[in-house]
């Protein structure tokens, strides 16, 4: 037989037949397939989350034909990430005129019956809260938050920004009526201090690189600034005189700060009214937003008219400017845009609300009109003013005047930007205890095999449904479809195409091993391309790539039959953005992925020529991450080796000071909803348990150094020999790079399948 790297220049010189012909595999149909298989593949996937998507409205409608409001809410506050105990909350002044002694030591300005001070309150772990408190010069009748949107300020809401515009600043009116009111900022979506500031810059929103590594520790950019509108709330009622206990309070705000008055209302039955500005409309486009938005699972269960329905108090929406921008994937960033929402539209959502509630609070819900361009306008402010009992015309917004020196904008984002990035990686430091927390919850018993088997299947329904998420299994027969794409000394290569559901195939290249005899069954390794890999990467001996070595055929010389199926991790943008349209579903790739891998390994062993019992999974690089999530769906598989990915994947995904952290390239598919908390790679490694498993690693691969690898790995080997499997897991390092190197796993593959 003919080593592999010899077949291009043998069908140049017209000894060996490496031309696509159109004869099927026996018991198949022809492959009338044109175009880019990969391509289609993800089109498909596309195409059925645009399915899901036109529906997701009316089948979200079971969740709430009952009451169970207190239990969407909980299920509100796990998705946005509202899950931390906040501190005793202390205000703090934060600004000083020299020469000045007292409390006037903070005074920032004074209104006409009110003064401003630049303020800062505890959170929790070492986070605060950032802005502007006003405080009227008698008895405060109400307190309120009041939010702006993230690209605009404080100051803008107090009338003493800069550049603030004439005309009324809604802040300066509800404390000329005699609230006192806290001005959160929030951080913007420049790139100021994208990445690590003072080690590595990225050219992406600082809001994204939250995003990135808040998500995998179970939080979100916009849980965060919940946590510290709340807290301010706090705040305002613990310092209220005894007399003043009730005291209303409200929480107001305008684009990204209208978000975040929408769900802490919902979230907090103390806000009495809430006013929402340029937020709220029908959200089933949330993956077209910018990525910080995204939350898992969040349209499945939730649109605003949904939430709108959690509000104890009354709810205010005004249709007026919506923030607008667009940002584009330039440097690695992911794209997203805001836009304003069609008037009908937002009017539709909100009769949606309305539907939705109790017949008794359907007055609780007003829309407010407002001019074009206009937010937190006129309509606005006479609402809010008689829900909490103002006198409207005390609001008229005069200009304060200046006692010191503006906060410097720049610093203060460096500090909100700065204690959020240092609190995820606290998150991260203390996960490993979280997720020992969650095993023992989930019952997970070690004593011995039996015992630890049979108690991890709650782990491995978690995982299916709260990590990777599921879509139904197979809906149609597999119809298989096949056609020869090449044959050399015996050895022949099909694609191979299989049906999922109604338009979501599967495809892959099956290769068949020469000198097969007649009722002979043969093992069968799956082998699975990286990102951005096709099939023929790995299978097609005409195809040259430095990673894979062709390494599916290279075990079809071997004896194996191998299949190479195409994952939809390919696409760039193109892809990524499908993941994200997947995710606010409660979905991910590997929700598709694993279907279609369940149908390839159903068909590989009905076929006549293949062990049913010995299908194995060999995967490198993002095939790596395949093998260590598919195998834990997928049980056909009776042994998973991951090549150059297995990692100590949660520093992977989330460290700040490493060159190897995702938050620092292109790849936003990377961060996997609260997987710190739950599952890393050895956790994930005990989920193919008692299976062998096997990891392939490169002293000089990129993805992570050795120690690393070596660190996560001596769990998984650690769990393997105490519950007595020791020696069935291995891990082979050799002197090269992200490759698949191809000796101690064929020695593997041999030793638990046998020789062909």
């Amino acid at each position: 037989m003919f080593p592999a790297r010899l077949f291009p220049l043998l069908a140049g010189l017209g000894l060996v037949s490496l031309t696509a012909f159109a004869e099927p595999l026996p018991g198949t149909a022809p492959l009338a397939w044109e175009g880019d298989p990969a391509a289609r593949v993800v089109d498909s996937i596309d195409r059925y989350l645009d399915a899901r998507m036109s529906t997701v409205v009316a089948d979200r409608a079971g969740l709430w034909l009952d009451d169970h409001r207190d239990a969407m809410r909980a299920r509100l506050g796990e998705i946005l990430g509202v899950v931390d105990p906040r501190d005793p909350v202390a205000m703090r002044f934060t600004t000083a005129v020299p020469g000045n002694g007292g409390s006037s030591a903070a005074l920032l300005a004074r209104g006409s019956n009110f003064r401003v001070f630049a303020v800062a309150w505890n959170v929790f772990r070492g986070v605060e809260g950032e802005g502007l408190l006003l405080v009227p010069d008698g008895n405060s009748v109400a307190d309120v938050v009041l939010v702006p949107d993230c690209d605009s300020s404080p100051e803008a809401l107090a009338g003493i920004a800069k550049d603030a515009a004439s005309g009324k600043a809604f802040g300066v009116r509800l404390a000329e009526a005699g609230c006192r009111v806290v001005i959160p900022v929030l951080l913007d979506r420049s790139t100021t201090n994208g990445g690590n500031p003072g080690y590595r810059h990225m050219e992406m929103s600082q809001r994204e690189t939250w995003w990135r590594a808040a998500y995998e520790v179970g939080r979100t950019p916009t849980g965060y600034e919940i946590q510290k509108a709340l807290a301010a709330a706090d705040w305002l009622v613990a310092s209220r005189p005894a007399a003043d206990r009730d005291t209303a309070l409200a929480i107001a705000g305008h684009g990204e700060g209208g978000r975040v008055a929408l769900h802490a209302a919902a979230l907090d039955p103390r806000f009495t009214s809430a006013l929402v500005s340029g937020y709220f409309q029908p959200r089933e486009q949330n993956w077209r937003e910018p990525i910080d938005r995204n939350a898992f699972s969040y349209i499945r269960d939730f649109g605003d008219a949904e939430i709108a329905t959690l509000v104890r108090g009354r709810l205010a929406i005004e249709d007026g400017a919506h923030p607008a921008g667009n940002w584009t994937d330039a440097h690695g960033a992911a794209p997203g845009s805001l836009a304003r929402p069609e008037p009908a539209a937002v009017a539709a959502e909100i009769e949606r609300a309305r539907a939705l509630m109790p017949a008794d609070r359907k007055a609780s819900l007003v829309s407010v009109n407002a001019a074009t361009n206009a937010a937190l306008g006129e309509g606005a402010w006479k609402t809010l003013a008689a829900w909490l009992g103002l006198r409207a015309d005390r609001g008229v917004g005069s200009v304060p005047a200046m006692s010191g020196a503006l906060p410097d904008p720049v610093a203060r984002q460096a500090r909100q930007y700065r204690q959020v990035l240092d609190d995820t990686q606290a998150l991260v430091r203390s996960s490993p205890e979280k997720r020992k927390a969650f095993w023992k919850e989930k019952g997970a018993k070690t004593e011995n095999l039996a015992a630890f088997t049979n108690s991890t299947g709650p782990l491995r329904d978690y995982f299916r449904t709260e990590t990777v998420g599921i879509i139904p299994a197979a809906s149609v027969p597999p119809v298989p479809q096949s056609r020869l794409l090449y044959e050399t000394n015996g050895i022949r290569g099909y694609e191979v195409v299989l049906q999922v559901h109604d338009g979501l195939p599967a495809y892959g290249i099956l290769v068949l091993p020469a000198g097969m005899k007649d009722g002979e069954r043969r093992p069968v390794v799956v082998c699975q391309h990286g990102l951005e890999g096709r099939p023929t990467d790995v299978a097609d001996p005409r195809v040259e790539n430095s990673a894979y070595h062709r390494y599916a055929y290279r075990l079809a010389e071997q004896g194996y039959i191998t299949f190479a199926p195409q994952n939809a991790y390919i696409g760039n943008t193109r892809f990524r953005q499908v993941l994200r349209k997947a995710q606010p579903m409660g979905l991910t790739l590997w929700s598709f992925v694993v279907r279609q891998h369940e149908v390839i390994t159903d068909w590989l062993a009905s076929r006549g020529d293949v062990d049913p019992r010995r299908i194995a999974f060999y995967g490198l690089s993002y095939g790596g991450k395949s093998a260590m999530r598919i195998p834990v769906w997928v049980d056909r598989y009776c042994l998973s080796i991951c090549s150059a990915d297995y990692n100590e994947w949660i520093w992977k995904c989330t460290s700040t000071t490493s060159p190897y952290s995702y938050l620092f390239n292109n790849e936003y598919d990377m961060p996997e909803w609260n997987l710190a908390n739950t599952y890393n790679y050895a956790e994930l490694s005990w989920l193919v348990c008692p299976r062998p498993f096997m990891v392939e690693r490169g002293h000089d691969d990129g993805v992570a150094p050795d120690e690393w690898v070596a660190y996560e790995y001596a769990r998984t080997r650690r769990q393997y020999v105490k519950l007595g499997i020791g020696d069935r897991t291995e891990i082979e390092f050799f002197d090269g790079p992200h490759t698949i190197h191809g000796v101690g796993t064929f020695a593997f593959l041999k030793r638990w399948l046998g020789t062909p």
